[in-house]
């Protein structure tokens, strides 16, 4: 018997309308494939400065309304959508979030959030000033199996969390637009939210001081702009302490380790969306293992969110959430620009952390093929 929720129709019959803003390989291997099965979201508009995609999404996911860059806030205000789901570069964020939400316009957001906190600021100030509801796209606060590790630490079941200890690295492809610094881009951008936000979730606490170092092997022409790898140090209230290691470099793994005064806690994988999760946890002489099914990632924290617009419900991972990983970033930069470690003034403790309440259990879907840009035009 499957413990997953398959399609379901909201009892009300309400959907959500989306634009989709930015047709890159997120929108359109993982978030537009899951939206029509969370049974309260739809795409009706697209936003993509390429004529070739714009005609080969829409038809493929019967989306009536497709527009260029130049016809968004034409869009914004045309009555034909919600939300949008903004999966632009990094470095964009800030300016196409805070138009919709000033236009009234739900966004919800791929991380990091944005280059600074000027920028986050900005974003979280449009969405207090007209009520518009903005949620940074943090997919494993949704996960039963991320949830449930969180739980488990909150309730003692490794006793005191004491340490944390993470690897996250990949092959980054030589084209791919995250090695071009111009869009802050790069593994820690990129990759370091997700160890960053999982040790906060599992400390429940902010880190107060960032150490880092960063690398890159020579004559690489992948990493001429970003850095191949960071291996970072947090220093944490009540003297505990996080380290990760980000790669672009390196063959691909995803894993973290937790340890407690009475054990430890074991995940992989920890952060990626292509498996489903599972962990190892050892008490004494006692060890456990658990795994969780593949879900559907993107269309649970759709899913979620678009619950939270129907139902006037603030969204769990908002904005603040999105702007304390970011100030966490900026410290790593600087320390491994200069070489020293670097205090962080931590933001008011977070009210809200990641419950089981909120698991969205949606089957897997097929991961959708690239449409990829227009050929340049012959001279």
């Amino acid at each position: 018997m499957s413990l997953l929720h398959p399609f379901r129709e909201r009892p009300d019959g309400r959907k959500v309308r989306y634009a989709v803003v930015g047709a890159g390989w997120i929108a359109q291997e993982d978030f537009l494939p899951g939206v029509a099965h969370t049974g309260n979201s739809e795409v009706t508009a697209l936003v993509t400065g390429d004529p070739v995609k714009a005609e080969k999404l829409a038809k493929k996911y019967d989306i009536e309304h497709a527009t260029d860059y130049t016809g968004y806030d034409a869009l914004l205000k045309s009555g034909l959508i919600d939300a949008i789901y903004l999966s632009l570069p990094n470095s964009m964020h800030r300016d196409y979030a805070v138009r919709a939400l000033e236009a009234g316009i739900h966004v919800l957001c791929e991380k990091p959030m944005a280059p600074t906190e000027e920028d986050c600021r900005a974003m979280i100030d449009a969405c207090e000033k007209t009520g518009a509801k903005l949620m940074i796209a943090y997919r494993l606060h949704f996960e039963a199996g991320t949830v449930a590790v969180i739980e488990k630490i909150k309730d003692g079941a490794i006793g005191e969390p004491r340490f944390f200890s993470s690897t996250f690295a990949q092959q980054v492809a030589e084209q791919n637009s995250r090695t071009e610094g111009k869009l802050w881009a790069g593994p820690l951008p990129d990759m370091g939210p997700y160890p960053i936000n999982a040790v906060r979730q599992l400390f429940r606490a902010e880190p107060t001081e960032a150490f880092a170092f960063a690398a890159a092997k020579k004559g690489e022409p992948r990493f001429t702009e970003v850095e191949e790898m960071l291996s970072v140090l947090l220093r944490f209230p009540e003297e505990r302490l996080a380290q990760f290691t980000v790669s672009y470099g390196a063959n691909p793994v995803s894993e973290y380790r937790i340890c407690g005064t009475k054990g430890d806690l074991e995940v992989t994988t920890g952060y990626t969306f292509q498996t489903g999760l599972r962990y190892r946890m050892t008490v004494g002489e006692k060890t456990t293992e658990e795994s969780f099914p593949h879900t559907d990632q993107f269309g649970g924290e759709t899913r979620y969110f678009s619950n939270c617009v129907l139902d006037n419900q603030q969204p769990e991972p908002d904005g603040w959430e999105g702007l304390a990983d970011v100030r966490v970033i900026k410290a790593i930069e600087e320390s491994a620009r200069t070489g020293q470690p670097v205090k962080i003034e931590p933001l008011p403790a977070r009210p809200h952390r990641p419950t089981s309440e909120q698991v969205e259990k949606l089957d897997a879907v097929k991961r959708g093929e690239m449409v990829h840009a227009a050929p340049p035009e012959e001279g």
